[in-house]
Formats: structure tokens, C-alpha cells, sequence
């Protein structure tokens, strides 16, 4: 048994790593990725967050997400996200009755400052080029990266060149 407790900090930004049941490889499908997109918008409206960065893997998403000041409970939002994605989502069920769609747990990271903030989301727009998907972030459509350009954070060829270049440091100041 784990001795893993997590740490729940009112306005905490974390980074997670959400993964699909047996690796399944079915978030970037149609109608997966439409549902998957609802249910983070569904999510967000019931309690909110905000949404600092995202990257959407067929068989796993990562995202960064801002906690309201007053609110640390990230894990009821993830319950709630894994429990609207999979209504009505065809899958197997196992012994206790539960759909399969999701890993029962999902790993969570206290971003802690500014450069630790920038490691994440460099992680996350990188991971497309990193599992061999695509040669460039900018290739890669259920990303964070294109709003990330536009608004100035990351050059349009950042990663490019078989490395992950340097955030600019403005995000967190937000």
C-alpha cells in the first residue's frame, strides 16, 4: 500500500499527467477528442480553473492548470472530467462495475516558481515531438503551443531543432 498523500494548496498551480486505461489510444479520435474538450470546458464551469497549458496524447493528456485562491481540490475536478468524458463513451467494464477508459490515479506536480512553471510547459509542447508524432510542436493540433505563439511566449520554431529551447519568463506574471 502507498504512503502517497497529496498536497492540496489553495491557488496552487499543478502540472498532471492524466493516462488511459492499458494505454488505449483513443483520445486524439473523433469523437473522443470532441468529448474529452467538453468535458474540461464542463469541468471549468462548475469549478473553475484555469488552463496554463495542454497537450493531449492519444493514450494521455498532460495540462497545467491555475486554482482558484480560495480552492485547492484538484482531484474532485479530475473526478469529475473522468466521469464526463466517459458517459456515453463505449468501453469495457471491470470487475467493479467501473468503465475503463481512464487509470484510476493520476500523477500531479506543485509547480513551485517561475522556471519550474517554464519546465512544464516546455514538457508538455514538446511531448508530440518527443513520441515521434510530429518533427515540430507547431505540427501538433491538441496543443496549447499555437495560442502559446501567439501570444508571445514561444517563437513559432521553438523545438525545431531537436531540442526544447527557453519559455519566455511573462506566464506566471499573469
Amino acid at each position: 500500500m502507498s504512503d502517497y498523500h497529496r498536497l492540496f494548496v489553495k491557488g496552487g498551480t499543478y502540472f498532471f499527467t492524466v493516462v488511459t486505461y492499458d494505454r488505449q489510444p483513443l483520445l486524439c479520435e473523433e469523437p473522443a477528442l470532441s468529448r474529452l474538450k467538453e468535458a474540461f470546458r464542463y469541468v471549468r464551469d462548475k469549478r473553475p480553473y484555469r488552463m496554463d497549458g495542454l497537450v493531449i496524447m492519444p493514450d494521455h493528456l498532460h495540462c497545467i492548470w491555475r486554482l482558484p485562491e480560495n480552492d485547492g481540490n484538484f482531484s474532485i475536478r479530475w473526478n469529475m472530467l473522468k466521469r464526463y468524458f466517459s458517459i456515453g463513451m463505449d468501453s469495457s467494464t471491470n470487475q467493479r462495475r467501473e468503465k475503463t477508459i481512464w487509470q484510476r490515479r493520476f500523477w500531479e506536480h506543485l509547480i513551485r516558481d517561475e522556471d519550474d512553471l517554464h519546465r512544464c510547459l516546455d514538457y508538455i509542447h514538446y511531448n508530440p515531438v518527443k513520441h515521434g508524432y510530429v518533427k515540430k510542436p507547431y505540427d501538433w493540433d491538441s496543443s496549447t503551443f499555437k495560442q502559446h505563439v501567439t501570444r508571445g511566449f514561444y517563437d513559432i520554431n521553438w523545438g525545431c531543432n531537436g531540442k526544447a529551447d527557453v519559455v519566455k519568463n511573462q506566464l506566471l506574471n499573469e
